[in-house]
């Protein structure tokens, strides 16, 4: 089989699990966004991937930048670890920013984007389980700091939340950690309306390869999917 087909065969499969995972959910299949994560991929399966599907994730802000040039069209996501140094290069080449980890990152794209006059689209990034190794805001300190975070909603579009669930070889280990995103998100929701504050949060990234299935089931709306595209090539 050509490059082209097998990533053609690999996307029909995981459109196929997204829709099966929705209609168990009770969920339109088109609630749900797939993030073709690239970080890994040659450039050829980049180029054979686009002429299917152009939703596509990296985690170096120099990459993207560099990728996006190439194909202009496409709509590129930032998802790695993002450094306040790089904050120009993200929000000049990504539609959505998923990393934000912290408020003073967060604080930081807002004063790039104004004076960029671009308002990039963000998730805030929840450290849930509280793994050392992930960062993220503690659910704790996200709600404590919200009078802030939505300070900066003039100038960014705070869109929703991000997480990652610890790593494990069964799916369900991971759904105690989307439950709780879910629960966060409906949380600060609440907290808005009392206060009359007009930020919907309507996305929650979460879920990759190996779990995306359990993270469309708990409300997942953005999946970044990577190895599942490229199987069998390389």
């Amino acid at each position: 089989m050509s490059t082209k087909d097998i990533i053609a065969r690999n996307l029909d499969a995981v459109r196929d699990d997204i829709c099966d995972a929705c209609v168990r959910a009770d969920r339109a299949v088109e609630s749900v966004r797939l993030v073709a994560v690239t970080k890994y991929a040659q450039w050829d399966w980049v180029e054979a991937l686009a002429a299917e599907y152009q939703t596509f994730g990296e985690s170096r802000p120099q990459q993207l930048a560099e990728r996006r040039a190439l194909l202009p069209d496409a709509e590129w996501h930032l998802i790695g670890q993002l450094q306040r140094n790089k904050v120009r290069t993200a929000v000049q080449s990504a539609a959505t920013i998923h990393s934000v980890d912290s408020l003073k990152l967060l604080k930081r794209i807002a004063l790039v984007s104004g004076e960029l006059s671009i308002r990039p689209q963000v998730l805030l990034q929840v450290n849930v389980s509280a793994e050392q190794s992930k960062s993220g805001f503690a659910p704790d300190d996200l709600i404590a700091s919200w009078d802030d975070v939505v300070a900066c909603d003039e100038t960014v579009e705070i869109a929703g939340l991000m997480t990652m669930a610890p790593a494990s070889d069964d799916p369900e280990d991971a759904r105690p950690t989307f439950r709780a995103l879910a629960n966060l998100r409906a949380q600060l929701q609440d907290h808005n309306a009392a206060r009359n504050v007009t930020l919907a949060l309507p996305e929650l990234s979460m879920g990759m390869s190996g779990d995306f299935s359990v993270a469309i089931e708990e409300g997942g709306t953005l999946v970044r999917i990577g190895r599942r595209l490229f199987v069998g090539l390389g």
